[in-house]
């Protein structure tokens, strides 16, 4: 099964859903976040699911700042001088929180080198108020490789996340182009750890097709992924943000994505979320009752 190599016009099925404005919370969610000087991967990442997720009340909140120290070619988030720590920050991510009455709360970052801790006791921080302010919420960490150091990995785990997510991104042949700061070894080293130390965290992990990767590439990253440890997969299409980002080679076709949705779950995964517009945070919900 292949994806179609024609990538001049977005097809149908990669096209935003059209949301009825008598459901759009738009405004409040953004009013929120606004008022809280919060920011959000949906906006920071041009996340193309943004106004749907806004639509229902929800968000995924990105912490330590705007500015990241990778230079990944995918990424939409701004490479400058990482801001200061805003030590404020878990309070008003818990009042966010709170505020919009989620019951599942996705909580991202830019990658920090710069911080010694590569903000580990932030993350902790931030679990912590979301349990004194909104109690019951459970909590999803979508989190740097944190250098694949096991002691910031236990201060973050010491806050009990209900979901522990590391994003491998894309297959190992692609990442001195895609990810040239990262290591595919050591972020399977990440999910590996947290399973073998912390067993009742649901482990996650995702990948972007579109790259120019081929079928053996992917599912050999994706059973590599789950003997890992790994619970749950997200698979979705990449998108070029600009003509400054990596080129997208091709459109992945919603049967290619269910064909690997079926041979991953074949492999042992408890959940898999597999179709073009799937991203790590996109109905989150949905995929950690497993």
């Amino acid at each position: 099964m292949r994806a179609t190599k024609n990538v001049e016009r977005k097809p149908e099925w990669l096209r935003a859903k059209k949301v009825e404005r008598k459901f759009l919370n738009t405004n409040k969610v953004e009013g929120i976040i606004e008022k809280l000087s919060l920011n959000t991967v949906c906006r920071e990442a041009n996340c193309p699911n943004r106004l749907e997720c806004h639509s229902r009340g929800t968000a995924t909140f990105m912490i330590l700042g705007r500015n990241c120290t990778r230079n990944c070619t995918f990424c939409n988030v701004e490479k400058k001088i990482p801001d200061e720590v805003d030590i404020m920050e878990p309070s008003k991510v818990a009042e966010a929180i709170k505020e919009l009455g989620l019951k599942h709360a996705v909580i991202t970052s830019v990658t920090r080198d710069d911080l010694e801790d590569q903000g580990a006791e932030q993350f902790k921080n931030v679990v912590l108020e979301i349990r004194k302010k909104a109690p019951g919420v459970t909590v999803e960490l979508l989190i740097p490789d944190m250098q694949g150091r096991e002691d910031l990995l236990d201060i973050i785990m010491s806050s009990e996340p209900d979901v522990l997510n590391h994003n491998v991104e894309t297959v190992p042949e692609l990442y001195k182009r895609v990810r040239p700061m990262a290591d595919f070894e050591r972020s399977l080293s990440v999910i590996r750890y947290v399973k073998d130390k912390y067993p009742k965290a649901i482990t996650k992990s995702g990948m972007m097709l579109g790259l120019g990767e081929t079928e053996e590439q992917v599912l050999s990253a994706v059973r590599r992924i789950k003997d890992a440890g790994c619970d749950v997969l997200t698979l979705g299409q990449y998108l070029r943000p600009s003509d400054l980002h990596i080129e997208m080679e091709e459109y992945v076709t919603p049967e290619v994505f269910d064909f690997y949705k079926d041979k991953a779950m074949e492999m042992g995964f408890k959940s898999v979320a597999s179709s073009p517009l799937v991203r790590s945070s996109y109905h989150a919900e949905e995929y950690i009752h497993v």
